[in-house]
């Protein structure tokens, strides 16, 4: 039987590729298995940036599998580490993510591409949140959407359904570039490569920073930065990668990170 979910690791980026045809839709098992491999990412020292991506050119994902449903998955069931796709609900995931959107990407398949930092989307690349047609609710859509792009517009595709072609997807603000579809995954390694030759303690800084800051108020965030409260900030400012920094800018060198 073939894997649903395809990786390769290469000079510490993960590409993880959502291989279930015909529309890449995610049963509880795949979700599972896509949980546990974003985990080992999060944890394993040696890995600093991952892409994830669809197989073929027509569908990232469809999403949630309406087939395994009508089957017997629950669409409250275990979906394992990090919830839905394994990436939405992932505590304290503190690297970089790449969503590379190769073709449709709706319900679920939207959910897990706003789970990530950057979304790059080829020229056919359409988006849509269907749910509100087969009687259920985009859930974490419906939390995270109205905060990436205008209120009105979210609402529209929730309440409507509507698809998006990747133009309109792009001028709303939740895809940062429009590729040729036979340019996307080199486009995505070719940004990897430009994360993963950063400074991976500043990267968890900045995300546990951001998410943090979403529950709260600016001058609260603030305090808890200059107060090193957060995690990652005292272990940034406590680092040879801090020292590092500062040396190679003063020296006019391309800096050395080493994560510590």
């Amino acid at each position: 039987m073939q894997d649903p979910i395809r990786t390769r690791c290469d000079d510490g980026i993960l590409e993880v590729v959502i291989d279930r045809p015909k529309a890449n839709a995610i049963d509880l098992a795949t979700s599972r298995t896509m949980g546990l491999i974003f985990r080992d990412f999060r944890d394993n020292s040696d890995l600093r940036v991952a892409i994830v991506s669809g197989a073929g050119e027509k569908f990232f994902s469809a999403g949630w599998d309406l087939k395994a449903a009508a089957d017997g998955d629950a669409v409250d069931g275990d979906y394992g580490v990090g919830g839905f796709g394994g990436l939405q609900e992932l505590r304290d995931l503190n690297k970089p993510v790449i969503c590379a959107v190769n073709g449709i990407c709706c319900g679920g398949g939207l959910e897990i591409a706003l789970s990530a930092d950057l979304i790059i989307a080829a020229a056919h690349a359409t988006f849509a949140l269907p749910e509100i047609r087969s009687g259920t609710v985009a859930d974490a859509a419906s939390i995270k959407l109205p905060k990436r792009i205008p209120y009105h517009i979210a609402m529209d595709m929730l309440l409507t359904g509507r698809w998006l072609n990747v133009e309109e997807a792009h001028r709303w603000g939740f895809v940062n570039e429009i590729v040729l579809a036979d340019k996307l995954m080199d486009r995505a390694w070719e940004l990897a490569r430009l994360l993963a030759s950063g400074p991976p303690l500043v990267y968890a800084a900045i995300k546990e920073i951001v998410r943090e800051a979403e529950g709260t108020t600016f001058q609260t965030a603030m305090n808890k930065i200059t107060k090193r409260q957060f995690a990652t900030v005292d272990a940034l400012y406590s680092s040879e990668d801090q020292l590092e920094g500062a040396r190679a800018f003063a020296e006019k060198r391309a800096p050395i990170w080493k994560g510590k």
